[in-house]
């Protein structure tokens, strides 16, 4: 048997421990990993709303991560059409897609390729939306006030200490 190559597709948008926990449980399972990016388009079409940082520069941190050995930019969601272009033998996904119909559908169609689906426990405490929420809400505070934990800068001069 050859190299066993495994797809990681994600958005990857606010990199967290999440994405870094499906990459190694992935490389664990496969010779070669290729994490599938999806493009900025992409992204508006799936949630509504373009990702925080843009394609280039998550392209740079995922392929940084020492689990990664290439990256493949995602421009649509057809999964089967990814497996066309990059031929790989097994997809890794959070289980938070478990007994989903599009992942049921798909377990389906992979299984007649011989694609094995495998899901990797979904953290639960940290996600790109929650990071997101959270900037939001800083962004909101009053500019006069410093966020809580954070140092008032100097004040100007004249205004006393």
């Amino acid at each position: 048997m050859g190299e066993r190559l495994g797809y990681a597709p994600g958005v990857f948008d606010l990199f967290h421990v999440g994405h870094l926990n499906i990459l190694r449980r992935a490389r664990g399972h496969c010779d070669r990993l290729v994490a599938g990016v999806c493009s900025d388009e992409l992204v508006v079409r799936l949630k509504g709303r373009p990702p925080v940082v843009p394609l280039a520069e998550r392209l740079q941190i995922v392929r940084s991560v020492r689990y990664v050995d290439e990256t493949f930019v995602a421009t649509v969601d057809d999964k089967i059409q990814i497996w066309k272009e990059v031929g790989f033998d097994v997809i890794f996904k959070g289980d938070d897609w478990l007994g989903t119909d599009v992942w049921t559908t798909l377990e389906a169609e992979f299984a007649r390729v011989g694609v094995k689906v495998l899901y990797f426990p979904y953290t639960v405490h940290t996600s790109s939306t929650l990071l997101r929420d959270a900037l939001r809400l800083l962004g909101e505070q009053s500019p006069s006030e410093p966020p809580p934990g954070q140092l008032a800068g100097p004040r100007p001069s004249g205004t006393g200490s």
